[in-house]
């Protein structure tokens, strides 16, 4: 895939993950995901998910991992996005009906891969992941005008 030439980064990668959920899965998840869609990696521009997972260590480490920010957004504002998968789980935990797709769509664009779940040997899943397209925001909110909260990964050395 690479000749040479910049990758724009136009992807947004919504993650969602329990509590504990080492970086291995979450960024194994969000590699197969991009790898079986024909995506890019260099074109990720953010992690993104909820306010309440801003310093989950294997979120911060997938982001570190993949050299893109963590954004997290407050439940109430993914609440507002309309998705196709919502689930009573993140509904009951935080208040929105979705974190992943939520996340990833939040500014706007195109979602390329619906929400999928990370499939460890031996237990149930802990992440899901969902990739959007960026808008060009032309007649559009652009993201950064968004509540949103980016998680510098040095922080959490």
């Amino acid at each position: 895939m690479s000749d040479g030439s910049a990758t724009a980064r136009v992807l947004v990668v919504g993650v969602g993950a329990c509590r504990g959920t080492p970086a291995d899965e979450v960024l194994g998840l969000v590699r197969a995901v991009l790898r079986e869609a024909g995506l890019d990696e260099r074109a990720v521009a953010e992690l993104a998910t909820v306010d309440d997972k801003a310093g989950e260590p294997g979120l911060v480490e997938a982001a570190r991992a993949l050299g893109v920010p963590l954004v997290t957004y407050p439940a109430a504002v993914l609440a507002e996005v309309a998705v196709p998968n919502p689930s009573g789980v993140p509904l009951s935990a935080f208040g929105t009906p979705s974190v992943s797709e939520a996340a990833a769509l939040v500014g706007g664009g195109q979602l390329l891969v619906p929400k999928r779940k990370s499939t460890p040997e031996g237990r149930a899943a802990w992440a899901t992941c969902a990739v959007a397209r960026r808008p060009s925001h032309v007649g559009s909110t652009p993201p950064d005008t968004l509540p949103h909260h980016p998680v510098h990964p040095e922080e959490h050395l």
